[in-house]
């Protein structure tokens, strides 16, 4: 093991050997223990003492030997090296402003289409030029402002891809830690795009952290849950630990075998897997002893209380009246619950912690109940199972967990936790909270979403309208940005109510190179259009499926003189205008042909293939006609929200907040290639966006290409699209209030009805009743009279 310290505040910042370090500690056996430590220097007044690598043969001192040692224990590929280089010598401090442009200019163009800088994953080159671009002072100047015309689109989507990644984000959140030690910096700090990761995690020791990841296998996975897999997982993984993952298969009545599979699975497509996979099912008798051992030490009471009664007595801080039950009687109940009994079905086992503590969570909580349910493990050896809050500690302790990493929602439970440690003469284990995502228009509750398939709003858990992580999959949502997207999140404690715009956003940068480029047309009013001047026969050619990516290869198209345009373009013509027929060229509309309510049913084209695209106005997709190569139908879906609500409150009710319509689907027709595309192919379709393969023709009790539409960020796609009746807005917002005022059922100056079944009468204002001043005194129109008073001609 060799440790590296580096300078907070060195000149140039040792980015590149921290970033190589971390690297390194994914792929060597030698682990580098990477410290930041205040100052300029690591050597008094030596500036260039910015990292120094102590390892068992001595020290090595400088950004340069550093990095040149780290590279000699990773040996990385010439064209590695060739990059490693580049970052020292093109991105380094003493580089000037114009050759830092040129540098970026060239490491944007060899970005494109490329996710990493070699090959197809992180290699020390994308560490040496991540390091060396966070270093730089003109990048992250640049950075801020996310100018492209300095950077480079494809630039700045690497280095935010390679800002992600588990080993730069260990260097960040190290440095992070270090600043908020020292107090150099206001403690949670972060860049734009990148969350912190510093929880304060104490007694970690490299090597020995344990982190879990309980999910109660009675459902599937969703973006919340994502979060908390992804976090524990990384401080395991950070600190050469183990991360356990344990099934918490306490309720039998909602658990199955199925989620258990699934959540696996999700897992795995996170990136995720555990170093060991527990239930908590496989402590049952452990944890019945321990519920044993409190009942005779006094600590536990069996209560027959009915529940609503319960309930209420919790509320007012009065104590149950089975609290003072000798041992003995509770130990008899207790076994009554055990054989579930007529009596035992009645009880519940409660901790005796507090009748009255202000946090009423600590007010004797439950700790065990009956259910004869069949569990599916253990069959029906059980016929009472402990809660969640019992659980957790005492498997915790016992699995050797050093950090229990739980959502806010658990903070009131937290004192709870740490009650059962002495309760129960276990180890203690350290919590710490984080904040869950909440999403605008969302449900993350698995009850409710389980209402949403009950009910039969949805088709099942995999829905693309639902949050889970296969629906989101199922709309097209990549596992890459998905996982960049909550490591940006970091493990703020702060909850937000977040926007979907950010991370399809991120999918979109992931998709756009690689997603090959496809034609569709609406079926409706189709119109057909003679192209004179194109080939006789139906031509076939191969076009490339991505012009910026030729990597993806090959398509067919049909050039024909017969052809199929959508019927917004062609109504959009105008005769002797000049259009471009995208891949093709461009060609001038001859004729138009339309029905007697103005549809188009017909056009001629004529080609001018020596015509300038640029100077068009209306490029558009289109599609040939060949015997050998046919259209193929398609269905193109897209989904709206299913609430109409951004953020439920308290007393909202889920029936009163239901989008009426969430599913828009229009009968197309798309380019044969697609066809033959396997399910969950993502493509752009020219002009209309990027979908998913989800149903092939053959699986589709249509025949058709099912193909699901993928949000990509931005505000049109991310609204809503559910507009409330006019007349229901009126009739809520005027629900309250007086009849005559602004929020009521009729405008000033309009007859309402009175709530008594009065009419308005006349001469009346909104608060009283008032009379002519003068009487009932004419008041003829004067014909010499300006805007303000009466006045007599001058002449």
């Amino acid at each position: 093991m060799a440790l590296l310290k580096l300078a907070q505040k060195g000149t140039p910042l040792p980015f590149v050997p921290g970033a190589l370090a971390e690297f390194a500690n994914e792929t060597l056996p030698t682990k580098y223990v990477v410290e930041w430590q205040a100052g300029s220097s690591l050597n008094g007044s030596d500036k260039t003492a910015n990292a120094v690598l102590a390892t068992d043969s001595g020290e090595v001192v400088g950004c340069g030997a550093v990095t040149a040692s780290i590279l000699s224990a990773l040996a990385p590929a010439a064209e590695e090296l060739g990059w490693v280089t580049f970052a020292q010598t093109r991105l380094g401090g003493s580089a000037a402003f114009k050759d830092l442009g040129q540098a970026f200019d060239e490491l944007d163009r060899h970005l494109q289409m490329r996710s990493y800088v070699v090959g197809y994953a992180a290699s020390a080159a994308d560490a040496a030029l991540w390091g060396a671009l966070r270093a730089s002072a003109i990048f992250q100047r640049n950075l801020k402002l996310a100018s492209q015309q300095v950077l480079g689109a494809a630039l700045l989507r690497w280095y935010a891809h390679i800002s992600a990644q588990p080993f730069v984000q260990r260097l960040t959140a190290s440095l992070a830690g270090a600043q908020t030690a020292a107090k150099a910096k206001p403690a949670g700090e972060k860049t734009a795009d990148q969350g912190s990761f510093d929880l304060g995690l104490e007694g970690v020791e490299d090597g020995k952290v344990v982190t879990r990841f309980p999910p109660e296998p009675s459902g599937y996975l969703h973006i919340g849950h994502a979060k908390a897999a992804m976090l524990n997982d990384y401080f395991a993984r950070t600190y050469n630990g183990k991360l356990v993952v344990r099934f918490d298969d306490t309720n039998p009545d909602k658990e199955k075998a199925e989620f258990e599979e699934a959540i696996m699975e999700d897992l795995r497509l996170l990136g995720i897997t555990g170093d060991v996979v527990t239930h908590t099912s496989d402590y049952f008798q452990t944890i019945y002893e321990y519920a044993l051992l409190m009942i005779n030490k006094g600590l536990a009471y069996v209560d027959d209380t009915a529940q609503e009664t319960m309930r209420e007595e919790r509320a007012e801080g009065i104590a149950s009246r089975c609290r003072d039950l000798s041992v003995e009687e509770n130990l008899r109940r207790f076994d009554e619950m055990r054989r579930a009994t007529e009596l035992g079905m009645t009880c519940c086992l409660r901790a005796k912690m507090s009748v009255d503590n202000p946090n009423k969570a600590m007010r004797d909580p439950v700790i065990y109940r009956c259910n004869p349910t069949p569990h599916h493990r253990t069959g029906s050896t059980w016929k009472i199972y402990p809660t969640y809050d019992f659980c957790c500690p005492i498997v915790d302790s016992l699995e050797g967990v050093t950090h229990a990493l739980r959502s806010m929602e658990y903070r009131d439970r937290n004192p709870q936790y740490e009650w059962f440690f002495p309760a129960l003469g276990l180890r203690p284990v350290a919590i710490k909270d984080f904040s869950r995502m909440n999403f605008v228009y969302t449900l993350l509750s698995k009850r409710k979403l389980q209402w949403f398939v009950d009910a039969g709003h949805v088709s099942g858990w995999d829905d693309p309208r639902f949050p889970t992580v296969r629906g989101i999959r199922r709309r097209g949502m990549t596992i890459d940005a998905l996982r960049q997207y909550v490591l940006m999140q970091g493990a703020s404690q702060k909850n937000m109510l977040l926007e979907w715009d950010k991370i399809w956003s991120l999918n979109k940068r992931v998709i756009d190179p690689v997603a090959p480029r496809h034609t569709a047309l609406l079926k409706k009013e189709l119109v057909p259009a003679t192209v004179v001047g194109a080939p006789a026969q139906p031509e076939i050619r191969d076009l490339p499926k991505h012009k910026k990516n030729p990597e993806l290869g090959t398509k067919q198209t049909v050039f024909s003189a017969l052809l199929f345009v959508d019927q917004s373009d062609a109504a959009s013509f105008a005769a002797g205008e000049e259009i471009t027929l995208m891949d093709w060229g461009n060609a001038f509309v001859r004729d138009i042909e339309r029905s007697a309510d103005g549809v188009v049913t017909g056009l001629t084209l004529q080609l001018h293939l020596e015509g300038d695209v640029k100077a068009t106005k209306k490029k558009i997709t289109w599609l040939g006609q060949s015997p050998a190569v046919h259209p193929v139908e398609a269905l193109l879906v897209d989904y709206d929200y299913l609430i109409t609500k951004k953020k439920l409150e308290a007393g909202d009710s889920i029936e009163d907040v239901l989008t009426p319509v969430t599913e828009f689907t229009d009968a197309a027709i798309v380019d044969a290639n697609v066809g033959v595309l396997p399910r969950g192919a993502i493509i752009q379709l020219e002009r209309r966006g990027f979908y998913i393969v989800d149903q092939l023709a053959v699986d589709n009790e249509l025949g058709l290409v099912k193909l699901i539409q993928i949000p990509d960020g931005k505000a049109a796609s991310m609204a809503s699209k559910h507009k409330e009746d006019p007349s229901v807005a009126r009739a809520k917002k005027g629900a309250a209030g007086s009849p005559w005022d602004k929020g009521g059922a009729a405008k000033k100056g309009k007859q309402s009805a009175d709530p008594l079944g009065l009419d308005k009468p006349e001469n009346v204002c909104d608060m009283y009743t008032t009379q002519n001043m003068y009487g009932a005194v004419p008041l003829p129109e004067p014909k010499d009279v300006c805007a303000m008073y009466e006045s007599k001609k001058f002449y």
